[in-house]
């Protein structure tokens, strides 16, 4: 036994550390995205919904429960036998059973109503899975973007400690001032204040993340995602206005509100019941059997059910004039949100391809001019343009992310 229990040992000090490296492995949006579609609480609850409706819709439609009736007629109330049950031949005890049978026309747009609240809870629960995913992006996104500018200030420092050092060479031996060396300190520290900053909006975006993917961590620069490219392009998107997420709600609440115009018309057709009866007498008298159908008289529809109609069509005409409303400005929103992604684009390759790249020979020329004898304020005139070039660039990741998310998560099944 001992034997086998230092095998095990062994086993797992070899494989600690590889458990331990996939236990940290960076978080990638494809993931994040997975797991927030997983696990997230408010899916759970819309698809409580969802069985609500189905098990609503599986008993639409059927018959009402049957009716039981005990009694007793004709039984004397008044004069010296009142209240003898065996004074009077016509005295029965009864018992009977009453069903009610709603017209079938109500029966099934009462079941087709039901199919169609089942129709949109699923229709919500598709919209709301959408939105989930999407809120996830975001906070990825954001925590990602942010990281970007940590690690830019981060390695910015190794040049403003090599400013301060040639500060302090140069003053120690007479070739600059104090002034510049406390200067040059000054900036290393107010580039560690922004650092700490930078990082404190990291770890809001990440404890914002952690409320889709519970125990995130800070997604890796490494993972970069692909935030130029769509599976669509504009026109094929708007072509397909009524299949995005925005819409599909609206839809169903359309088709679910015509479902109820119908069966507010079928309200007008009469229901009718029967009733079957056993009447059992005393003294000899034979047992009475009696049948009865009752046919319910709709006589006042104009003030009555021809009311629930006109509700129901108002009703309708409201879902249709809120979804014709919600696609205009869906379709104004896809527009705005194209151009802006194309501009961001543009804004996103300029800084990589030529502000990043210049903003960084800058300062290492304007720190070689002032390690060769030149003067201190045109380094720190470079680093200052230099951090708000990544500033900038860190801002416009985020929001190009962002606008991409907006649309990638329009159609369900092109959703990452």
């Amino acid at each position: 036994m001992p034997r086998y229990l230092s095998l095990v040992i062994l086993i797992a000090a070899a494989c600690g550390p590889v458990i331990a490296h996939a236990a940290e492995s960076p978080l990638t949006l494809a993931e994040a995205v997975r797991l927030a579609g997983v696990q997230a609480p408010r899916l759970e609850a819309q698809d409580a919904v969802v069985a609500a409706a189905e098990a609503e819709a599986s008993r639409a439609g059927v018959l009402p429960d049957p009716m039981l009736m005990v009694g007793i007629e004709n039984l004397p109330v008044t004069g010296g036998d009142a209240f003898d049950p065996t004074f009077d031949d016509m005295t029965m005890k009864r018992i009977g059973v009453r069903q009610e049978f709603p017209a079938a026309a109500k029966r099934n747009a009462q079941r087709t109503l039901a199919l169609r609240q089942v129709d949109e809870a699923r229709a919500q629960a598709a919209v709301e899975r959408l939105a989930v995913q999407r809120a996830a992006a975001d906070a990825w996104i954001d925590a990602w973007a942010v990281n970007h500018e940590v690690h830019a200030f981060e390695q910015l420092r190794e040049q403003a400690r090599l400013a301060a050092k040639l500060a302090r060479a140069r003053a120690g031996g007479g070739a600059g001032s104090l002034a510049d060396a406390l200067a040059v300190e000054s900036a290393g520290l107010e580039l560690e204040n922004q650092l700490e900053d930078a990082r404190g909006q990291r770890d809001a975006a990440l404890a914002s993340l952690r409320r889709w993917v519970p125990g995130a961590g800070a997604p890796s620069l490494a993972n970069t995602p692909v935030f130029d490219a769509l599976p669509f392009s504009r026109s094929q998107l708007q072509a397909r206005l009524d299949e995005i997420a925005p819409l599909l709600g609206s839809r169903a609440r359309v088709e679910t509100a015509a479902a109820a115009v119908d069966a507010s018309r079928a309200d007008k057709r009469p229901d009718w019941s029967l009733t079957a009866a056993y009447g059992q007498r005393d003294r000899d008298r034979s047992d009475m059997l009696s049948v009865e159908v009752g046919i319910a008289l709709p006589l006042f529809q104009r003030s009555r059910q021809d009311r629930g109609v006109l509700a129901r069509e108002a009703e309708y005409r409201q879902a249709l004039a809120l979804r014709e409303d919600e696609r205009r400005a869906l379709a104004a929103e896809i527009d705005a949100a194209f151009v802006r992604w194309e501009a961001l684009k543009r804004q996103v390759a300029l800084h990589e391809r030529r502000l990043l790249p210049l903003a960084r020979d800058r300062s290492a020329a304007a720190l070689a001019a002032y390690r060769a004898g030149g003067e201190l304020q045109p380094w720190f005139d470079a680093r200052v343009a230099e951090l708000e070039v990544h500033r900038s660039h860190a801002e416009h990741l985020g929001e190009l992310g962002r606008v991409w998310a907006a649309l990638a998560f329009l159609l369900p099944e092109n959703a990452p």
